[in-house]
């Protein structure tokens, strides 16, 4: 039974940074994992994904240089370093992953496991 889970939410001021995580169970042999974000009355929006056996990791524009994902494959961790916060990224986030072929930035709909999120709130 694959299982994800996010932890690292909590608030911050404009300008701070938080770290995102997400541990994984089960069956962890996925071949892409991401970061999504939603604010509510608006749709899921990717924010950064890799694929799990190397290469470029893709990101939204609005976060490129600001945001790092990152996975720990012995600790079957995905990571989210927020640096530079700013009030337009509150929103919870979700961890995703998936076994299939993977084509990052493509949305949501290609990520078959969820997280229930984890709630980040920049204030100004």
């Amino acid at each position: 039974q694959v299982q994800l889970q996010e932890s690292g939410g909590g608030s911050v001021q404009s300008g701070g940074s938080l770290k995102l995580s997400c541990a994984a169970s089960g069956y962890t042999s996925f071949t892409c994992m991401a970061w999504f974000r939603q604010v509510l009355g608006k749709e899921r929006e990717e924010v950064a994904s890799l694929i799990t056996s190397g290469g470029s990791p893709y990101y939204d524009a609005s976060v490129n240089g600001r945001f790092t994902i990152s996975r720990d494959n012995a600790k079957k961790t995905l990571h989210l370093h927020m640096d530079s916060l700013k009030p337009e990224d509150t929103a919870v986030y979700y961890c995703a992953a998936d076994r299939a072929t993977c084509f990052l930035g493509q949305g949501s709909h290609l990520y078959r496991y969820w997280g229930q999120g984890t709630q980040v709130t920049v204030s100004s």
